[in-house]
């Protein structure tokens, strides 16, 4: 048995046309949770994403410097999964979606992070949260973040607005 799949409807029918980049099923380790079990060694987590851009100007410029890179995310996502420093799946896909509007210019953004096989009798466990640009101009330049999260991100090279 697999995870549930969702059918992706467009971020916004009555706006403009939306480009999205996506990754799907990103598998990383990590330490996260709640419970004295989880707090102690990584466990698997499966991240799905998708960032939607109003026309990327890619489609005609065929330069990656007008879209958003994926292999750079990619890179961002494993560092996160070592230094993210949070406990719940709802604030981790919170920073993720973050680092997309912010960092990647994304206007739109959904998360979903899986715990799969949680239990015994749950195929997976997890949450999808969806934000777009202007709840994460709200937030400020950096995001919901602090300067200690700031500095443990730049101590683990993933610097915030900062690509490679």
């Amino acid at each position: 048995m697999t995870a549930p799949s969702f059918e992706l409807p467009s971020p916004n029918p009555a706006s403009a046309p939306m480009d999205l980049i996506f990754i799907e099923g990103f598998r990383g380790q990590t330490v996260i949770g709640i419970h004295d079990s989880e707090l102690h060694h990584p466990q698997p987590l499966c991240i799905d994403l998708h960032a939607g851009l109003p026309r990327a100007h890619a489609c005609r410029s065929d330069r990656i410097a007008d879209t958003i890179d994926y292999g750079v995310v990619r890179e961002r996502l494993v560092g996160l999964m070592q230094h993210h420093g949070v406990q719940l799946l709802e604030a981790l896909a919170e920073r993720i979606a973050t680092m997309l509007l912010v960092d990647f210019g994304a206007a739109w953004v959904r998360v979903r992070i899986i715990k799969p096989r949680k239990f015994d009798d749950v195929e997976a466990v997890g949450v999808m949260i969806e934000r777009r640009r202007s709840e994460a101009d709200e937030r400020g330049p950096a995001g919901a973040v602090g300067g200690a999260q700031i500095l443990q991100w730049m101590g683990a090279g993933t610097v915030p607005g900062e690509r490679t």
